[in-house]
């Protein structure tokens, strides 16, 4: 029996999927430790933990060591220390260096946290990516511009999910952006050279820093350009078949790229560009699960239970490879402008149309606030073995499902 702690600062949903996965594996008793009180827990959640810590931090790894040490007598010594997001990785790896609990370590999660350290480390390893600088003062950003030239991208150098992530296209652009990043002038910045080309993910399962399974995903179009047009809706897209020669150079850079980092046991999630000479160049790396309904859709591709998989791996260091089966692919659906969800658009036209392809769906009912988010305020997920349809289907459901949005008067 493996005694584990699932770190979840709050419990929404896709968390709550994962916690419940990690508590149902044979041979693992698992605690939660989270800010939820044990009495709002779920029944179905109750009924599954050996073990619950309420703190009020979940992402200081004090209050999670504490935590830890006071679940010795609910459930026994913690083996293994689990969390999903992205910003509790270094918190986690503290922790986990403090009291001797196997897992990843401070120094390989900072090089994925920080991103100016994770090109620095890249680079240093002869590997692909933006040339970038960290910079906290105008005069470095200047310097940097006349570098490289425009347009670049800047961004917190321990961001996730291209929240508060800007392209500078002008000098118009740039002087917007140096006025908001001086308002904190303790604040770093990361700037990067602005790639061109396709965007794509390459999410894999290392065990003892082998690559043992990867899955590759189209953006279409980048999210840069989501978040800069919100009216966008927009598709991520698992093709049948990744062993084609626009996905080989992938196979052999996204692997070396993780063993640079340290990543050694676990799922990680990487963002990738194919440039239009054919070379490729790492954009991101995160040392968890990929979001975005991407998860799921990786599972759904391989008929597997992605969070079962996820969980065994975590907490077993147990992995069994997954064949891809079918193609699978995700319509964001954003609406324009601020307020409330009026209604949505054109499901009665292309429902039929889709059929029994819809594996998954959030569709927002009326009064659902808007989301502010380049995930937006709903999806459709399809499914077919020919990744053509899956890309039809995509295209029809951006072209014709509308959200549309009101402002409350």
């Amino acid at each position: 029996m493996v005694t584990a702690a699932f770190v979840a600062p709050f419990l929404l949903e896709a968390t709550r999927r994962f916690v419940l996965a990690a508590a149902r594996v044979p041979g693992v008793r698992l605690a939660v430790i989270t800010a939820t009180p044990w009495d709002q827990l779920d029944p179905e959640l109750k009924e599954a933990v050996a073990g619950h810590w309420q703190v009020t931090d979940g992402l200081d790894p004090q209050q999670v060591a504490d935590a830890v040490r006071g679940l010795r007598s609910q459930v026994g010594e913690v083996e293994r220390l689990v969390g999903i997001l992205e910003q509790l990785q270094v918190p986690l790896a503290q922790v986990r260096d403090a009291l001797g609990i196997p897992g990843m370590d401070e120094q390989s999660a900072r090089n994925v946290r920080d991103k100016a350290q994770m090109k620095t480390v890249l680079r240093a390893a002869g590997l692909p990516c933006a040339r970038h600088q960290l910079v906290h003062r105008t005069e470095e950003a200047l310097a940097f511009l006349d570098l490289v030239g425009l347009p670049v991208v800047a961004k917190p150098p321990d961001g996730a999910g291209a929240r508060a992530t800007f392209r500078l296209d002008t000098r118009a652009d740039v002087d917007a952006w140096l006025e908001l990043a001086q308002r904190d002038a303790g604040e770093a910045w990361l700037l990067e050279e602005f790639l061109t080309g396709r965007e794509h993910t390459f999410d894999a399962v290392t065990i003892n820093g082998d690559t043992l399974f990867s899955s590759i995903a189209d953006y279409v179009p980048p999210p840069l350009e989501v978040l800069r047009n919100p009216w966008m809706q927009w598709q991520v897209i698992l093709p049948h078949s990744i062993d084609g020669p626009e996905y080989r150079e992938i196979h052999r850079i996204g692997p070396a790229a993780l063993s640079a980092l340290g990543v050694r046991t676990g799922i990680s999630h990487m963002e990738w560009f194919a440039r239009p000479d054919g070379s490729v160049a790492v954009s991101e790396v995160g040392a968890r699960p990929p979001g975005a309904q991407l998860a799921g859709m990786i599972g759904l591709a391989h008929d597997v239970d992605f969070f079962d998989l996820y969980a065994r791996l975590m907490t077993l260091e147990q992995f069994d490879r997954p064949e891809r089966t079918y193609a699978c692919g995700t319509a964001y659906l954003r609406g324009m402008g601020r307020g409330r969800v009026r209604a949505v658009h054109g499901l009665d036209e292309v429902g039929p149309r889709l059929g029994d392809m819809v594996v998954d769906s959030r569709i927002p009912p009326p009064g659902t606030p808007a989301s502010g988010t380049y995930e937006g305020e709903g999806f459709i997920t399809v499914r077919h073995r020919d990744t053509d349809v899956v890309r039809e289907a995509l295209d029809l459901i951006v072209s014709r499902v509308r959200v549309e949005l009101v402002e409350a008067e």
